[in-house]
């Protein structure tokens, strides 16, 4: 599964581990994403999207729609995105 937000673009980050010795090994950092079903009251239905914390509460204060265009995408553009 992807890790990645349908609405921010926010994935995985990647650094080092550094132990005690200073020694380093490969990590990553995970995003917060979560797979939710958001009401579009404009359009009647659910949509399901994989969401970061970030984005929920974006999405809690605006309104998807509005989250959407204040970044300049649809939700043709998020549904293309999470299905491929």
């Amino acid at each position: 599964m992807a890790r990645r937000c349908d609405l921010t673009g926010k994935g995985p980050s990647f650094g080092h581990h550094v132990s005690f010795s200073k020694r380093r090994t490969n990590r990553r950092w995970l995003p917060n994403v979560q797979t939710r079903r958001i009401w579009v009251p404009e359009e009647q239905r659910y949509v399901k999207l994989k969401l970061s914390a970030t984005a929920l509460r974006e999405i809690e204060r605006k309104g998807l729609l509005q989250a959407l265009r204040d970044r300049g995408l649809t939700l043709r553009d998020i549904e293309r995105r999470s299905r491929s």
